[in-house]
């Protein structure tokens, strides 16, 4: 565990101006604002490359990828094993080359979903550095958690239905080691007790007013210490004053008040790689 969120790489992708008129939506009719969008995303990468020192390998955006600025749909890295998903939604599939040439040039050993059956969105696989829980939604199923669970034998996996939300992250996240972020909606609630009843092991949880707040980004970085990208106290400002409760972290605010639009987060906009452990 002294190694989870550690951190030395991340794949991103730059915001198409497709994502403006052609993304995917579960809900918002909110008109995106596409500058504004991908200014937001330039600072987001810009805190990962100057005020963390990752090194971020930036894939062009596709205009025919509506959706690719959200890679972690795309593959779920743990340790040296990259598994390349085969996302829910048909329009989304051809994300996966990009992201997955990528990570190959990083030096992943890289596992395909080929089962046509299978379907696993990124944004549906919490790892908590002990084991997988893997939300069964509307982009995610069965046999998709199953071939994720082949992929990483070392960590049990447990599934767990998603309610109301597009995946499982959209209401939860990791905010530190053992302590999971989770929001105060009875779908989110109800999520947290089947993962509590379906582990071994006893979390913490940070309990955030705003189930969006709860996707945050934490890592454990060299020199810094612990690290936690959250909300903004213009998107959440009673779920900020939660976070800063957090008197050990590095707390940055990010904000995502456009991506949100269309359903996006602040971790469905990067994968993370620790080339440490390849």
């Amino acid at each position: 565990m002294s190694a989870f969120g550690r951190f030395t790489h991340a794949v991103v992708r730059a915001v198409p101006r497709s994502l403006a008129t052609e993304a995917l939506r579960t809900g918002s009719v909110e008109e995106l604002d596409l500058p504004r969008a991908q200014h937001e995303h330039e600072l987001y990468v810009s805190v990962l490359k100057q005020r963390l020192g990752l090194e971020v390998l930036e894939l062009p955006a596709d205009e025919a990828l509506p959706d690719c600025v959200f890679v972690e749909d795309a593959a779920v890295v743990c340790g040296d094993t990259a598994l390349i998903t085969r996302p829910g939604a048909a329009s989304r599939r051809n994300e996966t080359e990009a992201v997955k040439d990528a990570l190959t040039k990083l030096g992943l050993k890289i596992v395909e979903m080929t089962d046509e059956s299978a379907t696993l969105d990124g944004g549906d696989v919490l790892f908590t550095g002990r084991e997988f829980f893997v939300g069964l939604s509307k982009r995610t199923n069965q046999r998709g958690a199953e071939i994720l669970a082949d992929a990483f034998k070392d960590y049990a996996v447990s599934m767990v239905p998603v309610q109301g939300y597009l995946h499982l992250k959209s209401f939860c996240s990791m905010a530190g080691p053992d302590l999971i972020a989770i929001g105060s909606s009875d779908a989110a609630q109800k999520a947290l007790k089947i993962m509590q009843q379906m582990s071994d092991h006893k979390y913490d949880k940070l309990t955030v007013p705003d189930d969006l707040a709860a996707n945050c980004i934490y890592m454990n970085l060299p020199g810094k210490g612990d690290v936690l990208l959250h909300c903004t106290p213009e998107e959440f400002p009673e779920s900020v004053k939660v976070f800063e409760k957090l008197k050990d972290h590095m707390l940055i605010p990010v904000s995502n008040q456009e991506k949100v639009k269309v359903d996006g987060a602040l971790t469905c906009c990067s994968v993370l790689v620790c080339k440490n452990s390849v």
